[in-house]
């Protein structure tokens, strides 16, 4: 087993959250001596100018990071303002986190009547929401919020600043109209 590799994608999947020591360890299922002499070695190799990341020690978590020699093309990335557009799909999911949150995939799928996981993949690869632990629902599915780079995107300086959502009532007359209109194209795509 490639330990180095594992160490990799352990640190690729933690992404800016990044993973200390003692958990590192329990994850992999070594000793702090061991675990130090692999993220050496990797570090080592990311060294290579070849190599566009970095292991970097921040916050008391090991984490991967870009270099700082390429920082302007970076900054071009996010300065770009055709790599900064969300699609309809993409804000649909994010308003559905940002109201509802903390949330599982499955409660956004059944609310917008759709599979999100993609959706949300990008979202998290965009560091607009993160995972926020675990759901008590059977198979203890991930949850989701928003991230301060949500906030900051969007100008709030806290989730409160969100606009109120409006509650929209149908009255009695509107609730029977879609009842029977309901019926009626069923009953008129049957040929009745």
């Amino acid at each position: 087993m490639n330990k180095l590799g594992i160490l990799e994608g352990i640190l690729f999947v933690v992404g800016d959250e990044g993973i200390n020591l003692k958990n590192l360890c329990d994850i992999m299922n070594i000793d702090s001596e061991e675990a130090k002499e692999l993220l050496l070695k990797l570090k080592e190799s990311y060294e290579n100018e070849e190599r566009g990341i970095r292991i970097s020690y921040l916050g008391d978590a090991f984490k991967l990071t870009t270099k700082e020699i390429h920082k302007e093309y970076y900054q071009r990335l996010v300065e770009n303002p055709d790599t900064q557009t969300l699609s309809p799909s993409s804000l649909e999911v994010l308003a559905i986190i940002a109201y509802n949150q903390p949330i599982t995939r499955v409660e956004i799928d059944s609310m917008r009547g759709l599979s999100s996981a993609h959706l949300i993949r990008k979202l998290v690869a965009r560091g607009l929401i993160k995972e926020a632990g675990k759901s008590q629902m059977p198979g203890r599915p991930n949850l989701y919020r928003t991230t301060s780079e949500f906030l900051d995107c969007f100008g709030l300086a806290s989730l409160n600043e969100l606009p109120e959502l409006e509650e929209t009532e149908l009255n009695e007359d509107e609730e029977r109209e879609l009842f029977t209109s309901i019926y009626k194209e069923e009953d008129h795509e049957m040929g009745i």
